[in-house]
């Protein structure tokens, strides 16, 4: 028993001792998504987000980000400092008989509070890219379509653009340990 909790108390410590780069928390927008952070320096740092859409469907997407720290705003001293960020990177998801991969940009405003280990951000996070339908037997083959539009074939499969990702805003509270 004392083996394990000498194991359980190295494993805590060595946990702390790393998660000082570390972030987790949500984002809100048309679903949920579970966002995790990872300081690479005070000026940049990578982002994930595993997230769950309800708009248009269930479904569910996975993205990663490479943020920037553009600046950072002193305009509530004794509350906290704001920042503005932005980022590049790419998703992959799928909702019911669909999948859709593409590149991501994001630029967020928000604050980390000074008094509590908190960031607040409200972000604009733009996807561009395909949605690949599953409607089609393999037999014949990949259509293509623009904006929404039919692809070729009467039912509607093929290759169509994601533009439904510019409209994607989103709240997002992150615990900074």
């Amino acid at each position: 028993m004392k083996k394990i909790l000498l194991a359980a108390a190295f494993v805590l410590c060595a946990f702390s001792v790393s998660a000082k780069d570390w972030a987790i928390g949500a984002r809100v927008t048309g679903g949920v998504s579970v966002q995790a952070e990872y300081t690479l320096s005070s000026e940049n740092y990578l982002e994930g987000r595993l997230g769950v859409g309800f708009i248009g469907g269930t479904g569910f997407d996975l993205t990663g980000l490479y943020q920037w720290n553009i600046c950072n705003m002193d305009w509530t001293p004794k509350v906290g400092k704001w920042f503005f960020d932005a980022g590049v990177g790419a998703s992959v998801g799928m909702g019911g008989k669909t999948l859709f991969a593409g590149v991501t940009g994001d630029a967020k405003l928000g604050i980390k509070f000074k008094k509590v280990p908190i960031k607040l951000a409200l972000d604009y996070s733009p996807c561009i890219g395909l949605w690949f339908v599953g409607n089609r037997s393999l037999d014949e083959g990949v259509g293509a379509g623009f904006n929404g539009t039919r692809a070729s074939g009467s039912n509607g499969g093929g290759i169509k653009l994601r533009n439904q990702g510019f409209f994607n805003f989103g709240l997002s509270c992150v615990y900074c340990f």
